[in-house]
């Protein structure tokens, strides 16, 4: 019993030298002069003479546009704009201060100037007031320190939540000032 193997084409694989299947092309030379409009084979004897592949730039184009160059060195390029592109990239974390409602004023300050850090790092900050047993009959207490920490913020963070209860916690949410 003969066992037949279908090959599918790659899709994955960039259209390079003989990938390219269109009958006619524009080409683009490596040092980006435009050789005009020709059959692929005779772009891939250009390349070859100059030791370069025939790489498919746009396909969306009427004819489809390729370029002769060296292609390994193209997607090093590529792979390294890349890599910096996600160096620069920052993701907004979510960072939480908690407190309760009776805290001290040093206490206070030390949690104001937590949240300033995270604010300046770019960062969004959850202030939460904890309530144990029945001091989540002072929620008014609670969100008046809320909104006092907001003042105290303003300007570095902007109110994203305003003070809302969550089951025994008070909490807001505040963002860095573009």
């Amino acid at each position: 019993m003969i066992e037949r193997i279908e090959r599918r084409p790659n899709r994955d694989l960039p259209a390079i030298n003989e990938r390219i299947r269109f009958p006619k092309i524009r080409v683009i030379d490596s040092d980006g002069a435009q050789l005009g409009i020709m059959v692929p084979r005779d772009a891939m004897q250009i390349a070859e003479e100059k030791d370069l592949d025939l790489v498919l730039v746009s396909d969306k184009a009427d004819p489809p546009v390729c370029r002769i160059m060296d292609y390994g060195k193209f997607k090093f390029e590529q792979e390294k704009k890349a890599r910096e592109a996600k160096k620069k990239q920052h993701t907004v974390d979510v960072k939480e201060v908690k407190m309760r409602y009776k805290i001290e004023a040093h206490d206070y300050e030390v949690r104001i100037n937590q949240a300033k850090r995270f604010l300046k790092d770019g960062d969004k900050v959850k202030a939460t007031i904890m309530f144990r047993g029945r001091e989540i009959q002072h929620s008014d207490i609670a969100e008046d320190l809320l909104k006092r920490m907001a003042g105290d913020l303003q300007e570095l963070a902007e109110v994203q939540q305003a003070p809302k209860r969550e089951g025994r916690n008070m909490m807001m949410l505040l963002a860095p000032k573009k």
